[in-house]
Order: C-alpha cells, then sequence, then structure tokens
C-alpha cells in the first residue's frame, strides 16, 4: 500500500551547518563592529570647537582684562 515517505536526514544536517556559519559570521560582524566603537572612542581626537575655545579664552581672546 502507501508507504509513509521516509525524511531525509541530509536535509536537516544541511539546514543546521547553513545555521550555524551564519551565526559564526554575524557574531564576527558584530565583534568586529564593536572593536571598531571601542578604539573610536579610546582613540578620538580633541574636538575642534573644544581647542579653539580654550587658546582663545572666554572674552574671545582681546581685550585688557586678560
Amino acid at each position: 500500500m502507501n508507504d509513509p515517505r521516509k525524511k531525509n536526514p541530509t536535509f536537516g544536517i544541511a539546514v543546521f551547518i547553513v545555521v550555524a556559519v551564519m551565526l559564526v559570521i554575524a557574531t564576527l560582524f558584530y565583534n568586529a563592529i564593536r572593536e571598531k566603537r571601542d578604539f573610536d572612542e579610546q582613540n578620538t581626537p580633541a574636538p575642534a570647537a573644544a581647542s579653539v575655545s580654550t587658546t582663545t579664552g572666554p572674552t574671545g581672546g582681546t581685550g585688557a582684562s586678560q
């Protein structure tokens, strides 16, 4: 009569391998982005506006009161 179809075990293994590879790639991207942000936080140059305000002072840099 009609026998039930047997499951193909290679399809399940193929899906598992694809999911595992995608997880590894996603983890690598996540770590790369996080490390880049940490690196940028530690190595940011001083903002240009802060250096201008420290050299000219609060009154604009000209005047006898300095």
